[in-house]
């Protein structure tokens, strides 16, 4: 089949779950035989990027996608659902099927206008679903209500949706989705995460990795991990990343007397960051909002056992069975999450090994080929062929 992936942004120029699952999505079905091509934004000087079997096509020039406090901007998500929608409606008898991320949802509409009157089906693809309260938090309460609603349409427009959580399933199904609903498996990547670190690492060190944006919580942390440095004196911390929380994270770990135990390099190369990760005693998460977790897969992956902090925006927890890949804490309080991370460092080689263990049953069976399986089970049964 002709397979068009709709997002505007492309990993490794842009960094993210939601970047590399769709690159994956692309990657894999070229893999079995598909036309594939990439419709995203450009981020890149001189020629569009090279990936084996797909085309990579900038609809939209460079922009700024958050603002200073890192969230999405209006400009640039409806900038690029335009480019999207001319794009589509100059070439809506070049593709049989176009997934388009959800991520913003005004492409959905876009898409769906576009291909109107065409044989391509438009399936949809939800890194996350937000509530109202959400939406209203992140956006104020009338571009919050402009924003939910706008979610509430893309939803009702789509012929096919595909979502990788049951906290989004559910959400999908009572947020104007009058359609086929996809809940994939699971989204572990192929990518080769070598040899797990099953023994106890000699020092207790606690790593976290994403974006310091209010929603990842990043700036509970070093209040966290004074807590617990009362019950493991010996523990350290490295907090990876960069973003707009930045600076009040560099200030609550002075703040916490903790300048000599917890370092923040900022973005680091890949290598090293899988280094970290590999050799760390946990990996700490504090974000209250995800919508799939692949941090945890990922830690889990090399024996590494995670950290999270419930929640009803946090699709993550889905993923850890407390006591087995992982610690879930009530909440970001210090003295919770602190103590979580305790219990997490203590769980030691048992609890690495088991951590281990869940992550080659969810490569099993949850694999980014099998996600792909159940979208083409779901084109297929809507009629479409190559």
């Amino acid at each position: 089949m002709r397979i068009a992936i709709a997002y505007d942004c492309l990993y490794p120029w842009t960094l993210g779950g939601g970047e590399r699952q769709y690159r994956a999505f692309a990657e894999e079905l070229a893999s079995r035989g598909h036309t594939v091509t990439y419709l995203t934004r450009r981020q890149w000087d001189g020629p569009a990027p090279r990936i084996d079997g797909v085309e990579v096509i900038a609809v939209a020039g460079p922009a700024e996608l958050y603002d200073d406090a890192g969230a999405r901007r209006l400009g640039p998500a409806l900038g690029y659902a335009l480019a999207l929608l001319g794009h589509l409606l100059r070439a809506r008898r070049r593709y049989d099927v176009v997934l388009v991320s959800a991520l913003p949802a005004t492409n959905v509409p876009a898409a769906r206008l576009a291909l109107l009157g065409s044989r391509a089906l438009l399936v949809s693809d939800w890194l996350e679903v937000w509530s109202r309260a959400r939406w209203r938090a992140y956006s104020g309460p009338v571009l919050g209500l402009l924003a939910w609603w706008a979610q509430w349409l893309a939803a009702a427009l789509s012929p096919v949706a595909t979502c990788h959580s049951a906290l989004s399933g559910r959400r999908l199904a009572t947020s104007g989705l009058r359609s086929l609903l996809v809940v994939s498996p699971g989204l572990v990547f192929p990518d080769d995460h070598g040899a797990p670190r099953l023994a106890v690492p000699e020092a207790a060190r606690v790593v976290y990795v994403g974006r310091h944006i209010p929603d990842k919580q990043v700036t509970a942390l070093p209040a966290a991990l004074a807590h617990a440095r009362t019950r493991l004196p010996g523990l350290t911390a490295a907090i990876y990343g960069d973003g707009p929380a930045r600076p009040a994270v560099l200030r609550e770990i002075e703040r916490c007397g903790l300048s000599a135990a917890v370092s923040a390099p900022g973005f680091v190369a890949r290598e090293v960051l899988d280094d970290a990760v590999r050799d760390a005693a946990v990996l700490v998460n504090p974000s209250a909002r995800e919508g799939y977790g692949l941090v945890v897969v990922e830690a889990n992956a090399v024996g590494t056992p995670v950290v999270l902090v419930d929640g009803p925006d946090n699709a993550a927890v889905e993923l850890v069975d407390d006591g087995v890949n992982g610690v879930v804490a009530a909440s970001a309080d210090p003295v919770a999450l602190g103590e979580a991370i305790v219990r997490a460092v203590e769980g030691g080689a048992a609890l690495r090994a088991s951590a281990y263990e869940r992550y080659r049953e969810l490569a099993r069976t949850g694999s980014i080929a099998a996600t792909v399986d159940g979208i083409l089970d779901a084109v297929a049964e809507r009629g479409v062929r190559g």
